[in-house]
């Protein structure tokens, strides 16, 4: 997916904002991916969580003490361990390092699993030269499998010695599962700097996805939980693939203010949502994204309801995969969505949709309910034999 670059050249806007749905704001100047914002280092290493020397944990420090943070986490009752040493053991506003690993998810490990990450936590915080308070704990791979916890943190002390300023390639790349491409990008604009690097592929529904978004800006934000909050909505709170809610969804967003600048308008929400549909397009054996667009419902409730029976349908993301403009299957995912309802007849009032047998690899869907004025929207992957596959063999 990503776009290739002459070497020592600037990525394209177009290289990263491709969605349709996303509006790059003005004035956007892209910067080579492995460049992080000012004031921040990374290194990912490889461990042997993951076979083939695949990089396996990553380190990201911010040089900045003054650094302002925010995290958002998974909402699933059988939160992983790193979720809850997050949530109890960190200070979530003043987050100076993130220790990463990818191939096991620490999740259902008891409380052994509890000491893993928080061993995790202290070393990279021992590394770094910062409390352990101010280091949040991502993971992410199988459920239910004990860490290897002795080759993660012989890894976490290899990155600390790694960090650097261009580390962002090795970073993206050290928290990959089943991804088969790495989701990073760096973006100047307004005197500003954003990084950011993303995984995911599968158990994604929102509340968020089984993914992992880091996000770094030199920028002055004053309030980071609400904006993070505000973007991630209208992002990584509208994507599925398989209807799954991750055990370990985490996202971090740490900001220095040393630019002097805030962040301007729109572009954490443009750089989130093209990570978002770049999670969607990665859907493990994907090849197309749809977009649910449902109107005229009810309530806000109703719409969410309906674009999401829509959009996790195994009958809509067959279609779409075999780009079949079967509108009966919209029809009947919606009317099931509102089983029990009153509807005008004939039933749902209108179903649009684009050619589903053209060759893009983005397709629209929408329908009118004529029930109210409540609207909404999901962004979802069709469904091929391919995931069934990766799925079958995942924990050989």
């Amino acid at each position: 997916m990503e776009g290739a670059v002459a070497e020592g050249a600037a990525p394209e806007v177009g290289e990263f904002f491709r969605s349709r749905w996303v509006e790059a704001p003005a004035g956007v100047e892209m910067l080579a991916p492995e460049q992080l914002a000012p004031g921040f280092r990374a290194a990912g290493v490889h461990c042997g969580l993951k076979g083939g020397g695949k990089t396996d944990v990553g380190l990201l420090v911010c040089d900045e003490p003054g650094v302002r943070s925010a995290v958002l986490l998974t909402r699933n009752a059988a939160a992983a361990a790193p979720v809850v040493v997050c949530r109890e053991r960190c200070a979530l506003d003043a987050i100076r390092a993130v220790v990463v690993n990818s191939g096991n998810a620490n999740a259902a490990t008891g409380e052994q699993g509890i000491a893993d990450a928080l061993a995790m936590r202290d070393a990279a915080a021992e590394s770094v030269g910062v409390p352990g308070e101010n280091v949040a704990v991502a993971e992410t791979g199988v459920i239910g499998v004990p860490l290897e916890v002795d080759a993660v943190l012989r890894g976490v002390r290899a990155a600390a010695e790694r960090l650097s300023p261009t580390g962002g390639v090795e970073f993206s790349e050290a928290i990959m599962t089943t991804d088969r491409f790495p989701k990073r990008v760096t973006v100047r604009s307004g005197g500003v700097t954003l990084s950011a690097q993303a995984k995911g592929a599968g158990m994604i529904e929102p509340g968020f996805a089984t993914m992992l978004c880091f996000v770094q800006t030199d920028a002055l934000v004053e309030r980071p939980e609400a904006e993070l909050r505000r973007a991630v909505a209208s992002s990584f709170e509208r994507i599925t693939v398989d209807g799954q809610m991750s055990t370990n969804d985490t996202v971090v967003l740490q900001a220095t203010g040393a630019a002097g600048a805030p962040l301007p308008e729109g572009l954490l929400d443009a750089v989130l949502l093209q990570l978002a549909l770049e999670i969607v397009a990665d859907g493990e054996g994907a090849e197309r994204t749809g977009r649910v667009l449902v109107s005229e419902a009810a309530d806000a409730e109703e719409a969410e309801r309906v674009a999401r029976a829509i959009a996790n349908s195994p009958l809509v993301k067959t279609a779409l995969t075999g780009r079949d403009p079967n509108w009966g299957r919209i029809a009947q995912a919606a009317g099931m969505a509102l089983a029990g309802k009153e509807l005008p007849e004939p039933g749902p009032q209108t179903i649009d949709y684009e050619e589903l047998g053209s060759d893009e690899r983005e397709a629209e869907i929408g329908i009118r309910l004529g029930r109210g004025t409540a609207s909404a929207h999901v962004y979802f992957s069709d469904l091929t034999h391919e995931y069934i596959r990766i799925n079958a063999e995942y924990t050989t």
